[in-house]
């Protein structure tokens, strides 16, 4: 389901790059503490990395194991600086999620690392 989730979160993306909303106040460049990298830039390689990261999560591989777990830890810490900073509730939202993640996906490791071939 997290892997399927980061799917449908990359393709959001990739259609948001189409329409603009005077309603997002805070970029995904902002949010994912990158706020000099340029929001349309931005949107296209987290997208595309959200792909490739879902793709090789949900194939149950040790790489997709290592890279959740890595862009978990990354994006909670970023999120907790940047609640502590503005105390904003996106952050906080973000840092639970990505906390829910990353102790999902360290307790189900074994499905990646005993994976038969």
């Amino acid at each position: 389901m997290i892997g399927y989730f980061y799917v449908f979160g990359a393709i959001v993306l990739l259609v948001s790059l189409f329409f603009s909303s005077p309603a997002d106040e805070i970029s995904v460049s902002m949010r994912m503490g990158l706020s000099w990298v340029p929001e349309g830039i931005m949107r296209v390689v987290l997208a595309a990395f959200t792909l490739i990261l879902s793709y090789l999560y949900l194939k149950l591989t040790v790489i997709g194991f290592w890279l959740m777990v890595l862009y978990s830890c990354y994006f909670s810490i970023v999120s907790v600086y940047l609640a502590i900073q503005s105390n904003s509730q996106p952050f906080i939202g973000n840092f639970i999620f990505s906390g829910i993640v990353l102790i999902y996906t360290i307790f189900r490791r074994k499905e990646f690392i005993n994976k038969k071939l």
